[in-house]
C-alpha cells in the first residue's frame, strides 16, 4: 500500500511535491549539500561534521536515489563506492570499509558496518527493478555478489555473514566479537522480505525468518513504557554497554521509528503492536514537549548524564531527524492528534540551530527519508513490467 500523510493533513499535492524537491536539493545539489561528484562517472555522500564518506550516507543517498529516479546519481555512487571502499579480495572480500577520509582518501577502518551493507544491496535489488540491468550497471550482479560473498564468510579471518545465523538478525559488526551483538536500528524487516522477493539466491526462507525475528526482536529491545531502545543491544533486545558509551537512545536509535513504519506500510505483518507502538512513541515525546523535546534519552525517559558528541559538539538538541522520524511514525496512528508530528515536521527547516550547528548530514538524510515515507514516495520497488 502506499499512504500521502500529507495529503490526509491537508497539505496539496503540489506543496507536497515541491518540499520533497526541495530537501532533495538541498542534500543533493545546494551549497550545503553533501553529496559531491568526481569526474565524470563517481560521486560521494560525506558526513561533513566527521569528514569522512561512510557506508551508510553512501548507501541512503544510492536508496534516496533510486526512490525518487535519479540514475545518474545512484550509478555515480555505487560506483565511487566500489573503486573505493568495496574489498575486491581476501576474507572481507565484497564488504565495504565502512569509513573513508574523503582528503586523503585514505580508509579510516577496514571493517564494516553491516547496515552499510544493507541498504547497498536492498538499493541495488530495488535499482534492477526500476532500471533493468542493461543500462551500464548490472545493478541485480552487483546485489548479489555482495549476498553471495556474505554466505560464504564462515569466520575466516575472523569475517562473517552480516546476520547472526544462529540467531537470525544482523550483526554490529560482522567481525570478531561484534558478531554477537546488534544495534536495533539496522533492523530492517522490511529489506529482508524484499530481499525474499527478489535476491534470488535460495535463502528466501531464511530471510522471511529474519523479518520475523526482528519484529519479536522489537517487541523486546523496547522499553515496556516508553518504548524507547538503546543503541545497542545484545541479540535479546537487553541493552548492550560499550567501551565508549553506555546505554541509551541516542543518534542511531532515531531510525527506529521510521524502520518499523517502512515494515507497516510495505508489509502489514505486526500491524497491532506497531500501531501501539507508533501511540506510546509519540505519547512519550508529546509528555517532553512537541516542539521541544530532546534527542537523546535514559530509555526510562529520564535526561542522560552522558551525552553522545556529534561532531565535536556535545548538546541535547531538538534535532530535526528525531522531528522527521518521529512523524513518520504517524503512518501507524490513527490518531488524528498525531498529525500535530506531521505538521511539525512540515513546518520545520533544514538550516543551521540557533548555536550555529548544522548537520545536513544526518539530520538531512533523515529528513529527506521522512519526507518520502510521508508523501508516499519511499515505495517497494517492484520489477517493471512491460
Amino acid at each position: 500500500m502506499s499512504v500521502n500523510l500529507f495529503r490526509e493533513a491537508g497539505y496539496s499535492q503540489v506543496d507536497i511535491d515541491k518540499k520533497v524537491a526541495k530537501a532533495y536539493y538541498d542534500v543533493f545539489e545546494g551549497p550545503q549539500r553533501v553529496f559531491f561528484k568526481v569526474g565524470d562517472t563517481m560521486g560521494y555522500v560525506s558526513d561533513i561534521k566527521n569528514h569522512d564518506a561512510r557506508t551508510e550516507g553512501l548507501s541512503y543517498g544510492m536508496m534516496i536515489a533510486v526512490q525518487l529516479n535519479k540514475k545518474e546519481v545512484f550509478d555515480r555512487i555505487w560506483r565511487w563506492s566500489k573503486k573505493y571502499l568495496q574489498h575486491q579480495d581476501g576474507p572481507r572480500e565484497a564488504y565495504f570499509a565502512w569509513s573513508i577520509n574523503t582528503a586523503t582518501m585514505k580508509r579510516n577502518s577496514p571493517g564494516s558496518a553491516s547496515d552499510g551493507e544493507l541498504y547497498y544491496i536492498t538499493s541495488l535489488l530495488f535499482a534492477s527493478n526500476r532500471w533493468g540491468n542493461n543500462t551500464g550497471i548490472n545493478y541485480y550482479q552487483e546485489a548479489r555478489r555482495i549476498l553471495d560473498a556474505m554466505w560464504k564468510k564462515d569466520g575466516t579471518g575472523n569475517i562473517y555473514n552480516l546476520i547472526n545465523t544462529e540467531h537470525k538478525q544482523i550483526t554490529f559488526v560482522p567481525e570478531g566479537n561484534n558478531y554477537k551483538w546488534t544495534d536495533p536500528s539496522y533492523h530492517l524487516p522490511a529489506f529482508y522480505e524484499a530481499w525474499a522477493l527478489y535476491a534470488r539466491d535460495g535463502h528466501e526462507q531464511f530471510y522471511r525468518d529474519c523479518a520475523d525475528t526482528s519484529r519479536v526482536f522489537f517487541h523486546r529491545a523496547c522499553d515496556s513504557v516508553t518504548v524507547l531502545n538503546s543503541d545497542y543491544t545484545e541479540f535479546s533486545g537487553k541493552p548492550h554497554a560499550t567501551p565508549w558509551m553506555p546505554p541509551g537512545f541516542r543518534y542511531d536509535s532515531w531510525r527506529v521509528p521510521m524502520n518499523i513504519t517502512m515494515d507497516y506500510v510495505w508489509f502489514g505483518k505486526d500491524k497491532k503492536w506497531q500501531e501501539q507502538y507508533s501511540k506510546r512513541f509519540q505519547g512519550f515525546l508529546r509528555s517532553k514537549g512537541i516542539n521541544t523535546f530532546e534527542d537523546q534519552f535514559n530509555l526510562d525517559g529520564s535526561r542522560p548524564e552522558f551525552i553522545l558528541k556529534a561532531g565535536s559538539v556535545e548538546k541535547l538538541r531538538h534535532s530535526l531527524g528525531l522531528v522527521a522520524t518521529a512523524a513518520s511514525a504517524s503512518i501507524m496512528n490513527n490518531d488524528k492528534a498525531s498529525l500535530d508530528f506531521v505538521h511539525a515536521l512540515w513546518n520545520s527547516k533544514l538550516e543551521p540551530y540557533d548555536d550555529g550547528y548544522f548537520d545536513p548530514y544526518y539530520d538531512g538524510l533523515l529528513y529527506v527519508f521522512s519526507l518520502m515515507h510521508l508523501s508516499g514516495k519511499y515505495q517497494l520497488i517492484k520489477p517493471q513490467i512491460n
